[in-house]
């Protein structure tokens, strides 16, 4: 990306996780003053921003009064809130509590993210809710984008999951050859980044995102290669699944039975600037023994 020749000041939620650390360090490098919220401007992660150039602010979603001092004056703002850790209306509550205080901060253009093809009955439940809070976002009055990122390739390198890795074991609930959309952290904040920066170009505009479209056993091989590990394929079943998580099961179910549809070479096309990540790209910039 080449950096702005207007730069503004965007206001980041989710500042100290994946997509939204992704999304401030975007904004930085072409040139904008990020406002990072945060409910612990103390962590690990705040004080990284704070050291990138960031202005780390305080912000809950369950204190309006919080979110106004946060958003006062800023011209644009990264959205993001997530099921995980609370419960699917609580993440709806909180996310229309945000987007109400931007309206009334002023803040001009919003870019919400969501989930590929949540705007389409998935059935999925945390796709829903999402495309719930896209309809509020757009009978908001106020210029605003959404993106929907596809399958966060980031989470096989934490949790249950790098606990399987490293038992040479790469598992999900879908056949070996079925074609997954995906996509990195790093490409969910460098797009963000670029509808915030160019907002006459996507005000208005729904994009589902993926930096690659590629089968679980191709995936596995590239974890496989870069890491160093012999891996098998698993399959689990969707019913093991659903004795986890009905949600998770159905956002499977899903990835299988339909497919996410998502023009990946179009995205390449009409946005190189985002510096698109392969798999083979991610994995080899994972520090598996980390």
């Amino acid at each position: 990306m080449t950096q702005s020749s207007y730069p503004s000041v965007h206001a980041v939620t989710g500042a100290t996780g994946a997509q939204g650390g992704a999304t401030a360090r975007a904004l930085l490098t072409l040139g904008h003053h990020v406002r990072a919220l945060t409910r612990d401007p103390e962590s690990i992660a705040a004080k990284e921003l704070a050291e990138l150039g960031a202005d780390v602010v305080r912000a809950d979603f369950d204190d309006p009064g919080s979110l106004d001092a946060a958003l006062a004056g800023a011209d644009g703002l990264f959205a993001m809130s997530t099921p995980f850790g609370t419960d699917l209306d609580t993440e709806v509550r909180q996310s229309v509590t945000l987007l109400d205080r931007a309206k009334a901060a002023g803040v001009g253009h919003i870019v919400y993210t969501s989930a590929t093809n949540a705007d389409r009955a998935t059935g999925i439940p945390h796709f829903d809710t999402k495309y719930r809070v896209e309809r509020h976002l757009r009978d908001l009055g106020h210029d605003w984008t959404v993106i929907g990122p596809a399958a966060f390739l980031d989470n096989w390198t934490s949790g249950w999951s790098m606990e399987g890795l490293r038992n040479g074991v790469f598992a999900l609930p879908m056949p070996a050859d079925r074609l997954l959309a995906v996509i990195t952290a790093a490409d969910i904040g460098a797009f963000a980044a670029l509808a915030l920066d160019r907002r006459a170009e996507f005000a208005g505009r729904r994009v589902d995102i993926a930096s690659d479209e590629r089968t679980p056993a191709e995936i596995g091989a590239a974890i496989a290669a870069a890491s160093g590990w012999e891996l098998v394929y698993e399959e689990v079943p969707l019913d093991v699944t659903r004795r986890y998580s009905t949600d998770l099961a159905a956002m499977f179910g899903y990835f299988t039975e339909t497919g996410m549809d998502v023009d990946v070479a179009a995205l390449r096309r009409d946005h190189p600037q985002v510096g698109w990540h392969s798999v083979e790209d991610w994995a080899a910039g994972v520090d598996w023994e980390g």
